[in-house]
């Protein structure tokens, strides 16, 4: 009798028991939420459906892009829950908002620092109205004004920068700051870091900063501890952490070198050995940048200030980085022509960088002539393009032939055809990649800078760039233009109907999402 219980006991107490037992529940479980929505079907499929029309609602009443608020509608409407609460996950994002109240925050601050000189503005303005109505939007909804006493240098490839930005630092005596998207060891950095160190030894006040996501595989987790043994203050600009978040997605795009405040360079060009044709990664590396010395280099101190500001707790004494010194060395005497640097954010829904671009666009009369590593157009980006080319005016973007980025590249194919139906022309760089921003129109004017011609450079980046009116160095752009060009082959409409047609294919499925991306 006691084996017979002992046996027993040992089936019910057994794991074959409590596997049976497990799955049974299991089975409940599952035939219980069958049945509840079976029985309650169309009170959650209303509510699915309130969900969605709720979200499309908010996201058509939004300010946006149409092609941004399709590439959202599409997923809300095709995955009703999963859709909707990504979108809500990404707009609730409280570290996002309260960056972008630091930003105003900021920007606020620095105002007082980038009050428009009325002689200048009247000067610009006096002459040209639609010169004047740019400048006033950019110091009106921008916050940067234009300048005169500037002096401006144009390198045609980074190689011709290299050693000037390096004499420049040796000359620094009070400070140095330092703001760029890709730093890398090599030739450059190692020699930029070695300057660097000397200066802060000499009592030289060094602040660098470098993108977390621009630098994430290039440069050790602990990185700024080691710089700032070296005397250098030295932070991430937002460093990338594995969790879900848009605050990530704002990246600090500018590449900005101001000394002692009276000289500045901003361009293309990062920090690494590819930038210089040290290092061959995509072919010849075609990329431009530009010093300036003078008035306009305080907009660029400004611009350091406020991101690297975001997120120190402080007060920064703006004013001490503005004041020349005894010992300042007076630059040559500026050129005529009018200067404005300005930088665009992510986060204040007012796209400066976008309408400087469409400003020229719609503004020329003889030729407009860009050059984009990068070509992912809004609706009004297209229009400005086509619409500049079908009233005469010669319209050409010089594109990589190598592209560093092969999604992009078929992304940027799939709007060729139209373009080209338009009357635009479009080459590629046959020697390589073409890294440079540049804008060029009409002998008068032109922008060089940070800013692709894509949606992430556009509306999602920290950025920055120079705009030049009536300038000598507009034609130092064009020039180095015409040069580029001679080694360009032009991309026809066969080419474009002969392109493999699963590229093709490619290029217009991304074009769906390319906002996001």
């Amino acid at each position: 009798m006691a084996k017979k219980m002992k046996g027993l006991l040992r089936i019910i107490f057994g794991r074959t028991t409590f596997a049976a037992l497990a799955l049974a529940v299991q089975i409940g479980v599952l035939a219980w939420c069958f049945l509840f929505f079976m029985e309650h079907i169309i009170y959650i499929f209303g509510l699915y459906v309130l969900l969605s029309t709720a979200v499309v609602l908010y996201i058509l009443n939004k300010r946006g892009t149409p092609e941004y608020k399709t590439a959202w509608i599409i997923p809300v409407l095709v995955m009703p829950v999963f859709g909707a609460l990504l979108y809500l996950f990404v707009e609730l994002q409280l570290p996002t908002r309260w960056m972008a109240g630091r930003v105003r925050q900021l920007s606020e601050e620095t105002r007082p620092y980038l009050a428009q000189d009325p002689e200048a503005e009247k000067a610009c303005s006096g002459g040209n109205p639609s010169e004047g109505g740019l400048s006033r939007y950019m110091n009106r909804w921008g916050g940067y004004p234009v300048y005169q006493n500037t002096s401006v240098t144009y390198f045609p490839l980074g190689d011709d920068q290299f050693p000037e930005l390096l004499r420049q630092l040796e000359g620094a005596r009070h400070f140095i700051f330092l703001e760029y998207f890709i730093v890398e060891h090599g030739i450059m950095w190692d020699s930029i870091l070695e300057i660097l160190e000397k200066k802060a030894k000499e009592g030289v006040e060094v602040r660098f900063m470098y993108d977390g996501m621009g630098c994430l595989t290039l440069l050790p987790h602990r990185y700024p501890e080691e710089i700032r043994e070296k005397g250098i203050q030295c932070k991430i600009f937002s460093r990338v952490r594995p969790v879900l978040s848009t605050y990530q997605n704002n990246r600090d795009h500018r590449k900005i070198a101001v000394i002692d405040g009276h000289t500045a360079f901003t361009g293309g060009t990062n920090l690494a050995d590819e930038y210089i044709n040290q290092k061959v990664r995509f072919g010849h590396w075609k990329d431009t940048a530009v010093m300036l010395k003078g008035d306009g280099v305080k907009s660029f101190t400004m611009m350091f200030l406020q991101n690297w500001n975001i997120t120190e707790t402080g007060r920064e004494d703006f004013e001490k980085y503005l004041k020349p010194h005894e010992d300042f060395c007076p630059v040559p005497a500026p050129k005529k022509g009018y200067v404005m640097p300005y930088g665009d954010s992510p986060l204040d829904e007012e796209n400066v960088g976008k309408q400087v671009y469409v400003d020229i666009l719609y503004q020329a009369r003889r030729y407009v002539h860009m050059m984009t590593p990068y070509l992912i157009l809004d609706q009004d980006m297209m229009s400005a393009l086509t619409y500049a080319a079908k009233r005469g005016v010669e319209t050409i973007i010089i594109m990589p032939h190598i592209p560093d980025k092969v999604y992009a590249y078929l992304l940027a194919r799939s709007y060729y055809e139209e373009l080209l139906l338009a009357g635009v022309k479009i080459y590629e760089y046959t020697p390589g990649f073409v890294h440079a921003k540049v804008y060029v129109s009409d002998d008068d004017r032109a922008v060089v800078g940070t800013i692709n011609m894509d949606y992430r450079s556009l509306f999602l980046h920290f950025e920055c760039a120079a705009y030049f009116c009536e300038n000598p160095t507009v034609g130092d752009v064009e020039r180095d233009f015409q040069e580029t060009l001679k080694k360009c082959q032009e991309v026809t409409l066969e080419d474009c109907r002969n392109y493999p047609a699963h590229k093709r294919l490619a290029g217009s499925l991304l074009k769906l999402f390319a906002p996001l991306m």
